[in-house]
Parts: structure tokens; sequence; C-alpha cells
């Protein structure tokens, strides 16, 4: 499918596969028409990961532009949030954590944001303020076309199964940002389908996060896991991928419905790699059946 584009917007194609747009010719700080909102709209639904190139959003700004395209989400953790914005979160090589002699960010391994809320964010956004001099890409998965490739006799098995998405995983492969204890103890989770359909392009998805999921409600522990490493194995294959390298002025939003995403380490943390960060409220996910 093609997205009409009568606010004659420059796009490119990131993939050859559809997953990714770039897009040129628009500020996203700025009022914009009805029509150029619509069209990025539909561009971001249809290709999943919309990336504008060349914006200089301040905070205000940056608000502007989620807006665009949905309900921000408050932050879930505030020492993440800019001090006069606590709307607006921040990714910043000044906050690594480095365990036992390794470097650690936050968004390491294939994921999708906030799996474990009722309600996860529909959409994550980030904007290149301050980069390193090289490395610290963000890679995406399509999930929509991981399903569609599957063989049907797993379409059949998973159709109806369900998942526990808790804060932090028994088995997960990554340490998630340290909570209080009344954090912990608030941290929300959820039973979400291992298929989803999404809202609005109608499209089924695979839906894992092997940071949060507990397990396959109805399957044995060993037996449930396997089947999550399974389909995790097979939605991150390089051909379902699109590696985004960051320039300063990118304005990168993806659909957590559609995608999976994860953070590179392969920077210099004596180097500033500085980026705002907002999500989009999202609804309940609906399953197959």
């Amino acid at each position: 499918m093609n997205t009409p584009n009568p606010a004659r917007l420059q796009t490119r194609p990131l993939t050859q596969h559809g997953l990714g747009i770039e897009v040129r010719g628009v500020d996203l700080g700025a009022e914009l028409p009805a029509q150029v909102a619509r069209t990025l709209r539909a561009l971001w639904s249809e290709h999943a990961v919309l990336v504008v190139r060349d914006q200089r959003l301040d905070p205000p700004g940056f608000l502007r532009a989620a807006g665009v395209f949905g309900e921000i989400l408050p932050q879930q953790l505030g020492k993440f949030s800019l001090p006069d914005y606590p709307l607006v979160g921040t990714i910043s090589s000044r906050d690594l954590p480095i365990r036992d002699g390794k470097l650690h960010v936050r968004g390491e391994n294939y994921h999708t944001d906030h799996s474990n809320f009722r309600e996860p964010p529909m959409g994550t956004m980030l904007h290149a303020i301050e980069l390193p001099s090289h490395g610290g890409d963000t890679q995406f998965v399509d999930v929509r076309a991981a399903y569609d490739d599957l063989p049907e006799q797993t379409k059949a098995r998973i159709a109806s199964l369900r998942s526990d998405h808790v804060y932090e995983s028994s088995r997960s492969p990554r340490k998630m940002a340290a909570l209080t204890p009344q954090q912990r103890a608030e941290a929300a989770s959820s039973s979400q389908p291992l298929v989803i359909v999404h809202p609005v392009s109608g499209r089924p998805a695979l839906y894992l996060n092997t940071g949060r999921m507990e397990g396959v409600d109805g399957l044995p522990e060993d037996e449930g896991f396997a089947l999550i490493n399974m389909l995790y194995e097979h939605a991150t294959q390089p051909r379902y991928e699109y590696r985004h390298q960051w320039r300063k002025g990118d304005f990168v939003l993806w659909d957590n419905r559609s995608v999976m995403h994860q953070a590179n380490a392969d920077f210099d943390p004596r180097e500033l790699r500085f980026l705002y960060r907002l999500m989009l409220k999202g609804d309940a996910l609906e399953g197959l059946q």
C-alpha cells in the first residue's frame, strides 16, 4: 500500500520490505496544517517507523510534535525527566550504569515498551540532541511481517495464547531500571496476547518482550519460555530489520504494536549521547481470539 501524499512531503523508503519511512521538508515544532498532520499519521501507520530529518525541537516543540500523533503518556520514572518539563524524558550517556565491567544502556535487547501496562503505549519517539562520533544505532524489527511468515501450524498454535507481562521477568536478559520499594510494589503487570491485532490497520503481529514475559499461560514453564524464545529468534532475523543510524536533529517515532526495537552500547561513553523521549498513550490490546 502506498500512502497518499497530498501534502507533497519529501519521502523515502528506508527498507525494501516496507519498514520505515524518511520524511523531509516539515518543521514538527510549528503548527502543522491538518493535511500535513494527516499524511504524517498515515505514513507512520503504514511504515511503523517514521524518521523526520533536520528537526530543531526545544522541549515545548517536542511536546507539540508528539501531540500530532496522540496523547502523551506521563513518564514512569521521573528521574529521567527534564527538570522543567516532567513530561519529557531523556536518554543520556551520563546515566549509563556499569556492571561487571560491561557497559549497559537502557533498552538493550529487542523489546516493546511497557508491555506490562494494561494499556501499553502505542508509540515511542526520540529526538536526537547530541550524538557520539560513532555507534549508538537503534534497531527495529517488523513483527507484523514476522507473524505473516510463520508456518500455519504455528499460527494456529499461538492464536489464543497469552502471557503475563511483569516489570522484570525472572528470565530477563537485561536489568530494568532500579525501582524504589514503593515503585516495585506498584509496578504494573498484565496479561497480553501472543498475537495482537492492530486497531488501525487490522494487521496481526507478534507481541513479545523477553524482558517482561513470565512464561505462557497454560503451558509448563520450560515449554512456555521455549515457545517465547523460538518466536523471538524468528522475529529478530535480519530480513525484518531496519537499523537507524542517528543524525543530530532526527525525530524518530515507532509503533509499539508493529515493531520491536533495541538500543546499542557500541559508542564511547565519554562522549555525550542525549535524546529527548516521549511515549503516546495506547489502548488495551486485542488478540485474534
